[in-house]
């Protein structure tokens, strides 16, 4: 199947569709971000429930599990590829779509919305006669269409936010904002904006250190990391201009779910007069906050630093997995459509112009 219109041209390694989820001959072949840069390493899944067990797992994340998703539904089409019976084929890929979406429970609304277009696709292709490998193909081709388009959107987030970021400054990130992050570099080097970046580290997995360091590095860009506790000093004596992250949920009413620690640096760069500049879109599932679920991890993962134990036996962890920035701390919400006061962000679903 040839592929064109690759919309992860000049971006980071692991921003390459290849390397973030990517099914091949009856496997989804994961980059597994947990480990990575330190070492390079793919997890490959044989079935659609180790592509579940693999989100669940944080093998890969920000917008990797999405694309894992869709790269699953890919395998679960290959394991029904010699059914024949129409209402059996589908009644497997929903039975799939549900698995792959709740594999963590704070992003399923937003997963459902991607397998549930390739199941919808899947029984678009079946009322026609195509099954087996043909089948596999569109679904394939479904998962490629939706990773490319939403690289092509997150190119114009990342030009809305590169808009944003005065010339030659300085930026603060949280966590890893995944296609945002290459997307808006690639449009700083366009504006020939030489942008400076400070990461905080992002424990207990470290993505602010290993993933959007490693981003910005792999494209040239001068970046530092600090430690989580470290945001407010550093935006004080490092003249940050913008404080940035992605969403894993913005409410309809402007609340922003994102990495556990966000909350508190918005509230430090509120104090610092820095605006903070959320990427997303406003998801229609969850109007305010009382929809969503705040997930907590394995607390033995804050007790530990890459698999090594950094307490005494008996002390005990505590770990969700993200906190929610109340509107009043975020200048903006950075779209596709525009940038939007997190008051007004309900427009966006609406169909109005940017505010």
């Amino acid at each position: 199947m040839i592929l064109e219109d690759r919309q992860d041209k000049d971006l980071a390694f692991m921003l390459k569709f290849e390397n973030v989820a990517w099914y091949e001959d009856g496997k989804v072949r994961i980059l597994d971000r947990r480990i990575y840069p330190i070492r390079t390493e793919f997890v490959v899944c044989k079935s659609h429930k180790e592509v579940a067990q693999a989100i669940k797992d944080m093998v890969t994340q920000s917008e990797g599990p999405y694309t894992a998703a869709a790269m699953g539904m890919a395998l679960a089409t290959y394991e029904i590829k010699n059914e024949t019976d129409p209402e059996k084929i589908v009644a497997y890929l929903e039975d799939a779509a549900y698995t792959l979406s709740h594999a963590r429970p704070t992003t399923a609304e937003q997963m459902k919305g991607i397998v549930n277009g390739a199941v919808k696709a899947a029984k678009e292709a079946v009322s026609k006669g195509v099954i087996g490998d043909a089948l596999v193909d569109v679904i394939f081709k479904y998962a490629y269409d939706y990773e490319n388009n939403n690289y092509r959107r997150y190119t114009v987030i990342g030009h809305n936010l590169a808009k944003m970021i005065p010339d030659n400054g300085t930026i603060m990130t949280q966590c890893f904002a995944g296609t945002v992050v290459g997307t808006m570099l690639r449009e700083c080097r366009k504006m020939n904006k030489n942008i400076k970046l400070f990461c905080a580290e992002t424990r207990p997995y470290y993505q602010g250190a290993r993933l959007t360091a490693s981003v910005a590095c792999d494209m040239g860009f001068d970046v530092t990391v600090i430690s989580d506790n470290m945001p407010a000093y550093t935006m004080k004596t490092k003249n940050v201009d913008l404080f940035t992250s992605a969403s894993d949920v913005i409410t309809m009413d402007g609340h922003v779910v994102n990495k556990v620690g966000t909350f508190q640096m918005a509230m430090a760069a509120h104090y610092y007069g820095i605006p903070y500049y959320c990427t997303g879109t406003p998801d229609p599932a969850h109007p305010d906050m009382s929809s969503v679920v705040i997930e907590e991890r394995d607390p033995a993962q804050v007790i530990e630093s890459l698999g090594q134990k950094t307490t005494m036996d008996g002390v005990k962890g505590y770990y969700p997995a993200f906190d929610c920035t109340p509107p009043e701390f975020v200048t903006g919400i950075v779209t596709d459509k525009g940038v939007y006061k997190p008051e007004d962000v309900h427009k966006y679903i609406e169909g109005d112009s940017e505010c």
